[in-house]
């Protein structure tokens, strides 16, 4: 099982989008300034997930939402969050 998020940065409201095989743990990471591309903006949230069963999915999803960032798809993806797609 893998999963892609977005993570919104409590510190400066950025988003950074992801994928792993461990969501709690690699939340856990981030907040712990393990990833050297977001180090010092934690502390972070998930504020979107999606589960996928293969990696190659969830790399393709993931390369899909970071070609939206910025634009018009992200912010219509952040602003169609269901319940079961969302931990906000």
């Amino acid at each position: 099982m893998y999963w892609v998020y977005i993570l919104r940065s409590k510190k400066d409201n950025r988003h950074y989008t992801g994928y792993t095989n461990n969501l709690e743990r690699r939340l856990e990471d981030h907040n712990r300034e393990k990833s050297a591309s977001v180090k010092y903006r934690g502390p972070f949230e998930i504020v979107h997930y999606e589960k996928y069963s293969t990696r190659p999915e969830a790399v393709l999803r993931e390369k899909q939402i970071k070609s939206y960032k910025g634009g018009e798809a992200f912010k219509k993806l952040l602003n169609n969050l269901t319940p079961s797609s969302s931990l906000a």
